[in-house]
């Protein structure tokens, strides 16, 4: 059974294509291009670039590319550097990362929006719940019932100011 490298090799080759011509088009290097027809896929980084570059070079070359993709999945389940994806992180996840995941997930307008309103609405509650107890609450509650008593200056008249001297 030919290879994935092999089967792109036999495609292009058939076309009479060039690498190079082949790389302007699909703007893959030619390097990476070589190196996928070799089957040399340790160049690569990571298993999305060797996916994306073959899945682009078989639409170019007018292969069966789920055909194509799935034969290149199984050479790559093959090799130990490609078969598992590497883990992010090799620390165990805690109560901060569940934390910040949830958020990350939070739509932050709807958020803010239904935390300001709540805000807004404990305000006005607390507002009319003092007004209310304001206007029960009476001022002259606790004093002594006052008797009426005439001033000695009764203020019926207004002073008169003193005359001025004459000079």
């Amino acid at each position: 059974m030919a290879t994935v490298a092999q089967h792109l090799r036999a495609a292009r080759e058939a076309q009479k294509l060039s690498i190079n011509q082949i790389a302007e088009v699909t703007k893959i290097r030619t390097d990476h291009l070589r190196a996928l027809e070799d089957g040399n896929y340790n160049i690569f980084a990571a298993p999305v670039y060797i996916r994306g570059f073959v899945r682009n070079y078989a639409t170019f070359l007018k292969l069966d590319v789920p055909q194509v993709m799935a034969a290149l999945d199984s050479e790559l389940g093959r090799n130990e550097k490609f078969a598992v994806p590497p883990p992010l992180s090799n620390e165990p996840k805690g109560a901060m990362d569940f934390v910040t995941l949830q958020l990350s997930k939070l739509n932050w307008r709807i958020g803010v929006t239904v935390v300001g309103g709540a805000i807004v609405l404990i305000l006005l509650v607390v507002v009319i719940t003092a007004w209310t107890h304001h206007k029960k609450a009476d001022p002259l509650n606790g004093l002594k019932p006052g008797v009426y008593q005439p001033a000695k200056n009764s203020g019926d008249t207004l002073p008169v100011p003193a005359p001025k001297p004459a000079r």
